[in-house]
């Protein structure tokens, strides 16, 4: 499943963004999948998925639970790379819609910044699929996170910086942050914590979770200090 993997993080030479950046989109617009036929395909997939494993499942695995012949299965995601693909990126859509819902009513950008690193780590650690694979199949997953010389963190630094102007824009934090170094710090903290859990942090309680954003990520959006 490499080649999946890889499309999360950098666009393949046959497509225009990678497959993260394309599940954000996808978000922002609320785009949804309207077949019910391959809504019922990608739910059997990611059942079979959680349950076996994705290395371990057949397309015949994903038909059979799905209650459809192999053809039709077929018809719609040509190979099973595909099929992991178009699953994976509902996940990864699902993960960028409770994301934005989590910080919506947060009050100041210092809460936004807390929320959201909650939201990050509680989306992937309990996220039956991805956090799932990270336990059965860390051979599959982490490589992408950690071994395509900083694609995927590059690309979710994006996605933070992009957050980041737009709270420059809204005159909440200082013109003067550098967000892309900002954005990349606090996504190689979040990365951290998801492929080596933390001996003294209890990452399944949001406070204290929260508590080390407050801590440790909120200042960084002090202004920089000059030296005279």
């Amino acid at each position: 499943m490499e080649p999946v993997l890889s499309g999360l993080i950098a666009p393949r030479s046959d497509q225009s963004a990678s497959l993260l950046e394309r599940a954000f989109a996808e978000a922002v617009e609320r785009a949804e999948d309207t077949d019910e036929t391959t809504t019922r395909v990608l739910d059997a997939a990611y059942e079979q998925f959680c349950r076996t494993g994705i290395r371990r499942s057949t397309m015949e695995d994903v038909a059979r639970r799905a209650g459809v012949s192999r053809i039709t299965v077929y018809r719609r995601f040509a190979t099973k790379d595909a099929l992991v693909e178009q699953v994976i990126r509902r996940e990864f859509r699902r993960y960028f819609d409770q994301f934005l819902l989590d910080i919506k009513d947060a009050g100041t950008v210092a809460d936004r910044v807390e929320l959201g690193f909650v939201s990050s780590l509680r989306a992937f650690r309990r996220n039956p699929l991805i956090g799932g694979l990270m336990a059965v199949e860390p051979e599959t997953v982490v490589p992408s996170l950690v071994g395509d010389g900083g694609g995927t963190m590059a690309t979710v630094s994006r996605f933070v910086a992009g957050r980041l102007r737009s709270e420059q824009r809204a005159g909440n934090i200082s013109d003067d942050l550098d967000v892309d170094v900002i954005a990349e710090m606090m996504v190689r903290v979040s990365t951290s914590f998801l492929v080596t859990p933390s001996q003294l942090i209890d990452l399944d309680d949001d406070e204290q979770v929260r508590a080390i954003a407050h801590r440790f990520l909120v200042p960084m959006l002090d202004p920089p200090t000059t030296k005279e």
